[in-house]
């Protein structure tokens, strides 16, 4: 079953949404440049007030890893995704020690770029090793200048062979420009192992649409279905 993870979550009725949709993970966005931030404490009012198999991520840009790692742990969050573009220090051996001595699960964040066309041989060199706490690889369709949260799709035809090999070594997530509509479609071309989604199930940025989240979750529930 594909892993569905409703982001950009500023307030509790959302985050209900999203469980009662049946979405597997909320996310909370501590960029403070997003028209989606919130606070530690924000997202800790909403975290204690969720069941405890819906997954909490906090998505981070541009902090540092300490800063990370003490926020995620007040708001009481499961994991971090980081967008490693602007954690230029986090590389390799670092971010794996950092991920180590945390309890919380660390999940970096690329621009799917980096493994397409010319740079496809870095797919099937590119594994985030054997920790479990290591072990899920954020796609987006960002770049060094805005390294996700865009909204826009990258090309799946032309990215779905990095996907695949990417995947050979740890859980591939794919976010960008979903949307009810065209989520089936990307499950279906990409065959990732999750879903991520912000803009395409909002009224207005930070807010959520009900029956687009339920829609949402609904098609890749659809799509695994007919995948068997």
């Amino acid at each position: 079953m594909t892993w569905v993870k409703i982001c950009g979550i500023t307030n509790l009725d959302d985050a209900l949404v999203a469980v009662e949709a049946g979405a597997n993970a909320v996310g909370f966005v501590f960029y403070e440049k997003s028209p989606r931030y919130v606070t530690a404490e924000i997202a800790r009012a909403i975290v204690e007030k969720l069941p405890a198999e819906i997954e909490k991520v906090g998505v981070f840009a541009g902090e540092s890893m300490e800063h990370s790692i003490e926020a995620g742990s007040y708001a009481g969050l499961d994991a971090l995704q980081l967008y490693l573009m602007t954690f230029p220090k986090l590389q390799g051996n670092t971010l794996h020690t950092r991920a180590l001595g945390s309890r919380l699960k660390i999940y970096p964040a690329l621009p799917v770029s980096m493994f397409v066309g010319e740079g496809s041989k870095n797919a099937a060199a590119f594994s985030m090793g054997p920790s479990n706490v290591l072990d899920t690889l954020f796609l987006d369709s960002g770049n060094s200048h805005l390294p996700g949260g865009t909204g826009k799709r990258f090309d799946w035809q032309k990215s779905a062979v990095a996907v695949r090999e990417l995947g050979e070594h740890q859980h591939v997530v794919v976010a960008g420009g979903l949307t009810p509509e065209n989520v089936g479609e990307a499950v279906g071309i990409l065959r990732p192992w999750g879903v991520d989604v912000a803009s395409g199930v909002e009224s207005r940025p930070g807010k959520k649409d009900p029956e687009k989240v339920r829609a949402f979750v609904h098609a890749v529930r659809e799509m695994d279905q007919k995948a068997g």
